[in-house]
């Protein structure tokens, strides 16, 4: 097994399974993409954590598979590799990046395609395509630009350097370190938490933000009226208004 998808109580866990260092080799990209695209139709799963063990999430690429490819195998592969990476992205339900140990490279990628991430005290992240001549190719020039600002993601991947949780925290990089022994269960509970929201309105709010940082402020409010408006359609926005007037906030039992 390369990524494994397991699901409980309507929380899916996305694990990579391919130890020592779970490198990201072309098989584990593709298996990467099938899975979120399970989890994303499934309607038994409301919320995702990605995980990949409690040593090590992913220390990269294959860099023996790379280092056989030339120009035009890595043409041919390079689309198959971001798709795989975007759909992740696109699960239309929150998802949390449990991280232990290394995200370097493709996991670091990986990391950046979650909503949120938890790292360990012990986690390393860093983009270090730059020492074997390269960039990198899954996202991390476009993704942690915009998570971090452009000059702080310059800095990371022009240099290479492993970021230590706490620094990764300060820039914005990681939302939450916690003991390394905590990170799984910390990520899977705030997986759960939403697991119980109206899946609606968290699918609206998600594509709303995402699609509103790649557009204009008067494109991104059409965006965002066009779901508040049809949210008002949905069973989930009857049960919630129902119980606030009712029982007061916080204490709605969506479907």
């Amino acid at each position: 097994m390369t990524v494994t998808l397991e699901v409980a109580d309507g929380v899916g866990t996305l694990r990579l399974e391919r130890p020592p260092m779970n490198a990201l080799d072309s098989a584990i990209q593709d298996r990467l993409r099938e899975l979120a695209e399970e989890a994303a139709a499934r309607s038994d799963v409301r919320a995702v954590v990605l995980y990949g063990g409690p040593k090590v999430f992913a220390a990269g690429a294959d860099i023996k598979e790379m280092q056989a490819m030339d120009y035009a195998a890595m043409a041919a592969r390079s689309k198959a590799l971001q798709d795989s990476f975007s759909a992740v992205a696109g699960i239309p339900k929150p998802v949390v990046a449990a991280v232990n140990g290394y995200a370097l490279g493709g996991g670091c990628e990986l990391a950046l395609c979650a909503d949120i991430r938890i790292a360990g005290e012990g986690a390393r992240f860093g983009q270090p395509e730059i020492q074997l001549g390269i960039i990198p190719g899954a996202g991390g020039t476009q993704r942690l630009p915009r998570l971090v600002g452009p000059a702080k993601a310059k800095d990371l991947i022009f240099t290479g350097r492993h970021v230590k949780s706490e620094e990764a925290l300060r820039i914005g990089l990681v939302d939450r370190v916690v003991p390394d022994d905590e990170v799984y269960d910390q990520a899977h509970a705030w997986a759960a938490r939403l697991a119980k929201g109206p899946a609606i309105a968290l699918r609206a709010a998600k594509e709303a933000v995402d699609a509103g940082l790649e557009t204009d402020l008067a494109t991104g409010l059409a965006v965002e009226r066009t779901w508040f408006a049809g949210l008002f359609a949905t069973e989930d926005r009857e049960i919630g208004m129902r119980s606030f007037v009712e029982e007061g906030p916080g204490k709605a039992r969506f479907t």
